[in-house]
């Protein structure tokens, strides 16, 4: 088989966006699922024992000539795609967006939930060497050189890495600033790659873990990897899986349609549901992806006025939302991050669209003839759909939504701090890491400007209890809090659309994207 790398993709300019879509230009969102051992298709039909062999070629959104495979600097999709074929992480997220064990094989926490005990599996680096505690320890301290803008830097924060060690070759010792109840979601966070002693240098001959191997590399264009046959979970179905650049959805989709790849990411729900059932492709969609909302700046006016905030929650008609920006491809959501993950507050009443409240709580804040500027962009599908629709449904309220559209190559960072509502969406993490992310008075990506010390309390309160039904219910009740008077209007849950040719097996459609199981091209094989 041909190891040249495929030059009939070239960047065609929309970059993807990868796991935490609105935070500082880091798209959030993320992956396709393939599930061990599965005898389904991407469509789900049984199709027997996985085969062996052939070189799968799976399209993406790409960054471009700057692209690295450095898997600290991963960010957009293609990025994490090519990580996951290269290295691993100590932990992934699960389907619930729990952590799950990957390089580890287990942990375990003092009474004081500030100093943990990583354990990790038996497992070789691709040159043979075994991955030890000082491969995790430098990778760690790398990612958090202050020089440096590794991604997951703010998410290894409470770590106190000088005090850490490896007490033998598969053991390691963290020493936490401050209790941790959810440290396993820190070993499974974006970015957190382990690579080994000294590394520095990924685009020449990168050595990873991972389930392949390196073989070429031109960013921009394409990246090609081989089986690697010593993978501790067992050597990938295939040979070798190909990696290629396709900025544009229509250059995606039209190669999967003419046999030049078999796998296509990120399409839109238009183009799923015209391909969908058709018979020349299968169309997998993955729930639960991506929230779909609107952010309001609690902390300047009108949005610092609560009754404003309940009202603009009332003012949404979520089914139309869906049906019209996200063309039915998702659910309706409830003004809270994560539905369906651990720990998700699935009690509270469903909010429904309610004019006449609406109308009263505006009257009672002094609010009724309110305009306000709702910035929106091209950034994300759906976006300036929902805006439109959204300042119809306000019309009805007396409210004029004036609605503004902003730069795609700024838009993240130009509503982290300006404006007063804006479009935004998320990809999945766990529901902790969206409060301490975004929710938290120093968070860096709080686009709401959520801050309450007594939310930081109950935050810490969670991190410092260990008994798991107990930490749940203070979680809970911060998300009624939220429900209540939060910035977040989460009006849906997009899916998150995929294309495979037909003979593709081993897609799993179960889990959300950016949990364990998306870009699992090591579970994927060619009938």
């Amino acid at each position: 088989m041909n190891d040249t790398p495929d030059h009939r993709f070239p960047g065609l300019g929309r970059r993807g966006f990868l796991a935490v879509s609105g935070a500082a230009g880091l798209g959030a969102l993320a992956l396709t699922g393939c599930g061990a051992g599965t005898d389904t298709t991407a469509g789900g039909k049984g199709d027997g024992k996985p085969q062996r062999g052939g070189r799968l070629r799976a399209a993406f959104a790409g960054g471009g000539a700057s692209e690295t495979l450095d898997p600290h600097l991963s960010n957009l999709f293609a990025d994490v795609a090519r990580a996951k074929a290269l290295f691993d992480k100590l932990a992934d997220y699960g389907s619930d967006l729990s952590a799950e064990p990957r390089l580890a094989s287990g942990w375990e926490s003092n009474a004081g939930l500030d100093r943990w005990t990583v354990r990790l599996r038996k497992a070789a680096f691709h040159d043979g060497k075994p991955v030890t505690g000082k491969d995790v320890l430098y990778s760690y301290r790398r990612i958090a050189d202050p020089k440096k803008a590794f991604r997951a830097k703010a998410s290894l924060e409470p770590i106190d890495l000088k005090a850490s060690r490896a007490v033998d070759e598969r053991t390691v010792e963290f020493v936490l600033k401050r209790p941790t109840a959810e440290f396993p979601n820190i070993l499974a966070t974006f970015g957190a790659y382990i690579v080994p002693e000294g590394a520095e240098e990924f685009d020449e001959q990168p050595v990873g873990s991972g389930p392949f191997r390196f073989v070429s590399f031109a960013p921009g264009r394409s990246a090609v990897f081989r089986r690697n046959p010593d993978y501790w979970e067992g050597a990938p179905h295939l040979d070798e899986l190909e990696i290629v650049v396709a900025n544009e959805e229509s250059a995606r989709i039209n190669a999967l349609l003419g046999g030049q790849v078999e796998y296509a990411h990120e399409l839109n729900p238009t183009t799923g549901r015209a391909h969908e059932g058709r018979g020349r492709i299968e169309i997998v969609r993955l729930s639960n992806s991506a929230m779909q909302s609107f952010a309001m700046k609690t902390d300047r006016k009108p949005f610092d006025d609560p009754r404003v905030r309940e009202a603009f929650f009332l003012i949404a008609d979520r089914k139309e939302l869906v049906a019209g920006a996200l063309s039915g491809a998702g659910e309706i959501g409830n003004d809270l991050f994560g539905k369906g993950y651990e720990y998700y507050a699935d009690g509270l009443p469903q909010r429904e669209q309610d004019l006449g409240r609406a109308k009263a709580l505006l009257k009672k804040a002094g609010a009724e003839d309110l305009t306000v500027t709702l910035d929106t962009s091209p950034v994300a599908a759906g976006f300036t759909e929902a805006a439109s629709i959204f300042r119809d449904q306000a019309a009805e309220a007396g409210v004029e939504v004036r609605v503004k559209s902003g730069s795609k190559d700024s838009y993240w960072r130009d509503i982290l701090d300006g404006g007063t509502i804006c479009s935004y969406r998320s990809g999945a993490m766990p529901i902790e890491a969206h409060f301490s992310q975004r929710l938290l008075t120093g968070s860096t990506t709080n686009a709401t400007h959520w801050r309450h010390k007594d939310f930081d309390a109950l935050y810490q309160q969670a991190q410092s209890t260990r008994d798991k039904k107990a930490r749940g219910a203070v979680y809970r009740r911060m998300q009624r809090r939220l429900h209540a008077e939060g910035g977040f209007l989460v009006w849906g849950f997009a899916d998150w659309i995929l294309g495979t040719a037909r003979n593709v097996r081993g897609v799993e459609t179960d889990a959300p994207a950016n949990s364990l199981d998306w870009a699992r091209f090591d579970k994927v094989w060619l009938a």
